[in-house]
């Protein structure tokens, strides 16, 4: 007789038309257009409801975001400054594709990405302010060098580094989380059983046929006993599993609020927009001080001052959405409802493992109802089943009188995966204080919006206003960002060296056969995508 046994895991075939490639990305009108009609229906003959599997595949959503951001600000700035805009326009495509590097998994600090795009900007916007003179290369370094001393831009570029960073690094941790979390339950969900294991699985299931009771189920109490035996170590996940748990309902919490990435990537045009028009209206401030720090200038030949119409005199004022208007992405739906819906598929996975005897014998078709305890299988004959069940849990199998297990090997792999959930568990919470583990050795104190976490603005967020949640501000002064070597100038904007690092997914070992029915775990497997 063949022993290798089979449990559906027909509920994960929604990922046959939810998941997209995690890491990179997908021409929107290819997924606009793939039908999930055959998993639909496959779904539906194996006796479960539809109401979980998409109608057509879902559309990344962060990106979209970042794409409706990068678009918003062209058009913005193409009509308030015209031809000054489309002639630097590489600098602000820069600051967009390395969001999407970010975002993306790449090896991108945020920090650095919008050091060097106000580095870019405060050269471009001193030049067109004073459009009299000719500034070489080396000139325009220096201005660049002393921006953080004269802060041409106010106050502005912090703001917006605080906004965007805790944003994009929670969205990305959140991302990143659901992903593994979903990797997780790939791997395991899939292994060998052993001997023990399977010889408690032909007795409680197949033993009624040898006796001539092909109808009689077992006893719930001895189904039990077999499950938690053949899951133990699965079971020992639970306690990590609730952490990431936790972390991912705390991180979904931030981006309704302070974190909100959506109104981040709304908020950049905005606060570029302030940032310039607060160096031109400093200009001759700025331009004296400058001056006196670099040295004078060799003025132009034949070339006048601009016109105010040139200048931006005739700028569009910039409006903000209101929460009916709020932008919807292909997904066709917006963070707040996006988080919302998250948020309620996990309140149930709390304590998924060790409930997985429980939902392997409650269903009818695989163990006796409760009410039947006295005419049940009881592993012997028809009866009911004494023994008492086993905890949860490795250790408590000691004393299983269905399965015996060996408590001194604990399964390697399953320790694996335990300390996948506390690495992804951990990387959570600090994105939950706006850091990012990826780059805290090289940015201790200011990180990817690490030192300024606490902060908080009444135009924070456009047309948003002061958000109500206390903050505890640290009370140690960030160490310094150490020293970054000369940028390297560029006449297009483009960058070099740049380590295009990608966090890759580690690949499932083959395994036997599946061993968990996962009759609840929708979430990791249709929400991950949505969130890409």
């Amino acid at each position: 007789m063949d022993t290798r046994l089979s449990f559906s895991r027909s509920p994960l075939l929604v990922v046959l038309c939810a998941v997209t490639v995690l890491l990179g990305t997908r021409s929107p009108t290819a997924a606009a257009g793939r039908s999930c009609a055959d998993t639909r229906q496959v779904y539906a003959e194996k006796g479960y409801g539809i109401n979980t599997a998409p109608l057509t595949q879902i559309s990344e959503f962060f990106r979209e975001l970042i794409e409706l951001s990068e678009k918003s600000m062209n058009q913005m700035f193409t009509k308030t400054y015209g031809r000054l805009f489309t002639q630097n326009a590489h600098v602000f495509q820069e600051l967009f594709v390395e969001l999407r590097r970010y975002y993306s998994g790449g090896s991108v600090s945020l920090t650095e990405v919008l050091s060097d795009f106000w580095s870019r900007l405060v050269e471009r916007v001193f030049s067109l302010v004073n459009p009299q003179y000719h500034f070489s290369d080396d000139y325009l370094e220096c201005v660049s060098k002393h921006a953080e001393q004269l802060q041409p831009f106010g106050d502005v570029p912090r703001k917006l580094r605080v906004q965007v960073s805790r944003a994009f690094i929670a969205a990305r941790a959140l991302s990143q989380g659901l992903a593994t979390g979903r990797d997780i339950v790939n791997k395991a969900t899939k292994l060998t059983a052993d001997s023990e294991c399977v010889r408690g699985l032909m007795r409680q299931w197949y033993c009624p046929l040898c006796r001539g009771l092909p109808s009689l189920r077992p006893c719930r109490s001895l189904c039990l006993n077999v499950m938690k035996g053949c899951l133990a170590n699965q079971a020992d996940l639970d306690n990590e599993w609730n952490n990431f748990i936790d972390a991912l309902y705390q991180v979904s919490e931030k981006l309704e609020g302070p974190f909100n990435v959506e109104l981040a990537a709304d908020s950049i045009s905005v606060k570029v927009s302030e940032a310039i028009m607060h160096m031109q209206e400093n200009s001759v401030t700025i331009s004296t001080k400058v001056f006196q720090g670099c040295g004078s200038p060799r003025p132009a030949q034949g070339r006048s001052k601009r016109s105010p119409k040139e200048s931006g005199g005739n700028r569009r004022p910039f409006r903000t959405y209101s929460p009916e208007e709020k932008p919807t992405t292909a997904a066709g739906t917006n963070l707040d409802r996006l988080v919302s819906e998250l948020k309620e598929r996990l309140r149930p996975m709390h304590g998924f493992w060790v409930s997985l005897p429980h939902t392997t014998c409650n269903d009818e078709k695989l163990a006796a109802d409760v009410t039947n305890e006295d005419r049940c299988w009881n592993g012997q004959a028809r009866g009911r089943y004494l023994p008492d069940v086993t905890g949860d849990g490795l250790v408590s199998q000691i004393n299983n009188p269905e399965v015996e297990v060996d408590i001194a090997r604990p399964d390697v792999r399953t320790r694996q995966l335990i300390m996948e959930l506390r690495v992804v568990t951990n990387k959570l919470r600090h994105a939950q204080s706006g850091q990012d583990m990826d780059f805290m050795d090289s940015e201790e104190g200011s990180g990817s919006g690490g030192g300024d976490y606490g902060e908080r603005y009444n135009d924070d967020w456009p047309g948003y206003g002061p958000y109500s949640p206390p903050y505890n501000k640290p009370s140690h002064t960030p160490a310094s960002s150490p020293a970054k070597p000369p940028r390297v100038r560029e006449k297009n904007g483009s960058k070099k060296n740049r380590k295009p690092g990608m966090v890759q997914a580690a690949a499932a070992s083959p395994l036997t056969f599946s061993l968990v029915p996962l009759l609840s775990l929708p979430i990791m497997v249709t929400v991950a995508p949505m969130w890409r």
